[in-house]
């Protein structure tokens, strides 16, 4: 069966699932670095992604990670990864679940 919209976008939230901020023991997926996966009729995503700030050390590492594993996934035929700052992270990004699991609340 040939890889679909939905199946390549739940492989990716996979993926981004397993690549973890160095400083912050969250995976960027849900620690809310990931704004926007945008995928078009012939599997070429696009992703648009943040920093928990501007002057991350280990921004150009996180955004080459999430290039090169996305691309990995079978039946993308492209991945072009985005970094913005606007809006800029927050902590109010992270789910309940793992502000709890950081003993934020």
């Amino acid at each position: 069966m040939a890889p679909n919209k939905e199946t390549i976008n739940d492989a990716i939230i996979n993926c981004l699932k397993n690549i973890y901020d160095p400083e912050i023991p969250v995976n960027i997926f849900d620690l809310g670095l990931i704004y926007n996966i945008d995928i078009d009729d012939e599997l070429n995503v696009k992703i648009l992604m943040t920093m928990t700030a501007p002057d991350c050390p280990e921004a150009e590492y996180m955004f080459q990670e999430v290039k090169q594993m996305v691309g990995y996934i079978e039946g993308i035929k492209s991945v072009d990864v985005e970094l913005t700052f606007n809006p800029p992270w927050d902590w109010n990004s992270l789910s309940d679940d793992v502000k709890c699991d950081l003993g934020l609340i």
